[in-house]
């Protein structure tokens, strides 16, 4: 398996790097042998340099707890595992029938979740997470969804509190790593937009950008973005390439229901469309291209994937592997579906 530095961490990692939601009961609930089936598999197609990517608020720590078993019954080293685990939410009593924190997204869960961003907070998500993961210690660490967080706030005072809380839970990675605890301080998130504020006032060695790299949407200043952060040499993963599943036929846009039902939609779908059109007369699976695309921008190190099962797990390893034609990427700035980019 072909690896590369990660920016200023210290790790290689491969091309590919696994999500642990679906293991966290997303959408659905999956026997445990199911899931441990699924890791193997894993670790089947990337060792010795597996990375898995997860968090606290996936199943409220059933993905931890989850990945933390089946590495421990297959016996994995601690020294041959990569994990990333974006701290901000620690467990808590489940009171009603389901989780407060994402209703209806979780299944079968028996722990609601809530969200801690702040000097101890941080330090108290890292320290569960470790408990769930059987004491595997995650090398990457990153505040997760630092944009929701602030979008919460209902004022621009609390706006600005909130961002000094983010601050605080920085200041405590920023201690782990000292101690010589963690490999890698990132942010996780799904406005990019956020990232550059934060990175103007912490010292970042990864970032991890989900919903806003895709084929669909690449905006030039992201793309700026992460041409300064390829400078400086900061690892990049770029996350939901398929922009929660509608870029390969699903019916969620960023996990929002798309009808046609505004003009906005309507432009969406027919976008769709016309890239389903090209990706056939190339016969290539969509899926293929979005991987490819996510890859393709200079700075970029993984993309991350879901991991809903082995067969997905296998073909999405096979796209990271195959490039596809310039000609591919010729046809789609012909019809003006992608920009006209220089790195394709």
């Amino acid at each position: 398996m072909e690896t590369a530095a990660f920016g200023k961490t210290g790790l290689m990692i491969p091309s590919i790097v696994f999500g642990s939601s679906d293991l966290g009961n997303l959408y659905r609930a999956m026997p445990l042998e199911e899931k441990c089936g699924i890791i193997k598999k894993c670790l089947d197609l990337t060792a010795p340099n597996t990375v898995f990517d997860s968090a606290g608020k996936y199943g409220a720590g059933l993905a931890l707890e989850v990945l933390g078993e089946c590495l421990h019954q297959l016996e994995i080293p601690a020294d041959k595992i990569v994990i990333s685990n974006k701290l901000g939410w620690v467990r808590s009593p489940l009171i009603g029938p389901e989780p407060t924190f994402e209703p209806g997204v979780w299944k079968d869960i028996s722990h609601d979740a809530v969200q801690r961003i702040s000097y101890d907070g941080i330090l108290e998500c890292f320290e569960e997470g470790n408990q769930l993961l059987k004491h595997y210690v995650p090398q990457l660490v990153s505040v997760h969804d630092p944009d929701e967080y602030l979008a919460a706030a209902k004022d621009t005072a609390e706006e600005e509190r909130r961002f000094e809380d983010i601050l605080e839970a920085y200041r405590a990675l920023h201690d782990l790593k000292k101690q010589g605890l963690i490999a890698g301080i990132g942010v996780g998130a799904k406005d990019w937009r956020v990232i550059p504020r934060i990175y103007d006032q912490v010292d970042l060695d990864w970032v991890m950008i989900a919903n806003s790299l895709t084929v669909y949407h690449h905006p030039q200043p992201l793309l700026d973005f992460i041409e300064q952060l390829r400078v400086q040499q900061v690892g990049i993963i770029n996350a939901a390439v398929f922009q929660g599943g509608f870029l390969v036929g699903g019916d969620h846009f960023n996990y929002l229901p798309i009808r046609p039902d505004t003009p906005e939609n309507i432009a969406l779908l027919n976008w769709r469309k016309s890239f389903f059109d090209v990706c056939q007369s190339f016969g290539i699976v969509p899926s293929h291209a979005c991987i490819q695309f996510g890859l393709s921008v200079p700075g970029v190190s993984s993309v991350a994937l879901s991991t809903a099962d082995q067969d997905k797990v296998a073909e999405n390893f096979r796209a990271t592997r195959e490039p596809i034609s310039p000609e591919f990427w010729e046809e789609m700035k012909n019809r003006k579906l992608i920009s006209n980019i220089s790195f394709l």
